[in-house]
């Protein structure tokens, strides 16, 4: 017979593959902390406490060009609002649980660590909210290792020119746009806050008006595609989903 594996071992065997993933990024994202302003431990802080690589490359540029804090709060509020639905689609699976416990869960959960605990508590009848609990903090870990070690790795390195924090905060979110790209809606508001973008910041003078274009262009779309499901367009022109060309 085989000696059975204690949990925190196979639960650290599914986690293992998102742990790995997260070093390169959070090497990349200590590096660009460092060069905004943060020491180590405030590198490791933000790691901790925000534990969003896009909200860490976005603290890094908007204080590159000094924006105020205001307006770094505003647009961290928006970009991380998307946690609340991810959440709530994993509330079912939580429940039964501690309020401390469903606290420090909801603190941990982010993109990554929310797909791999859905996949397992789907598939997998015996995966337990702690063994959740566990795939959230060893990826926290990982990335907050791995935003240390860019952090020193940062300070040991020549000046870095810091146009490479906009370039990188820019790839991030394009990437973001287009892994989010599900119908020609998406591609629709995403270019109409592009405008709104451009033609705010020129109003305002300050980066608020990103606050402003992404407020208006969310609330947007969110109406559009309310009216075209209410009147039972979810198949039309602009709802319809984009699929790969089959070969």
């Amino acid at each position: 017979m085989t000696k059975e594996q204690p949990r925190w071992l196979e639960v650290l065997k599914v986690a293992l593959p998102l742990c790995l993933s997260y070093i390169p990024i959070g090497l990349a994202c200590g590096v660009l902390l460092h060069a905004a302003g943060f020491n180590t431990i405030l590198t490791g802080l933000a790691s901790m406490l925000v534990f969003s690589g896009g909200a860490q490359f976005l603290i890094a540029s908007m204080l590159t060009a000094n924006a105020p804090m205001h307006t770094i709060l505003f647009m961290l509020f928006f970009l991380e609002l998307r946690y609340a639905l991810l959440g709530s689609s994993l509330s079912q699976y939580v429940q039964g649980t501690s309020k401390k416990f469903i606290y420090f869960f909801a603190i941990s959960l982010n993109d990554e660590n929310y797909a791999v605990n859905y996949l397992k508590f789907a598939t997998d009848k015996e995966w337990s909210p702690n063994d959740a609990m566990m795939v959230e903090h060893y990826s926290l870990l990982s990335w907050t290792v791995a935003n240390v070690i860019g952090s020193l790795v940062g300070g040991m390195l020549p000046k870095i020119n810091l146009e490479i924090v906009d370039f990188a905060l820019t790839s991030l979110f394009l990437y973001m746009i287009v892994m989010q790209i599900r119908n020609k809606l998406t591609i629709l508001i995403s270019a109409f806050s592009a405008v709104l973008a451009v033609i705010f910041m020129c109003l305002l003078k300050s980066t608020m008006g990103l606050v402003v274009a992404t407020i208006i262009a969310s609330l947007t779309g969110f109406a559009i595609e309310n009216y075209l499901r209410k009147h039972g367009r979810e198949k039309g022109f602009l709802l319809k989903n984009i699929k790969p060309n089959k070969q």
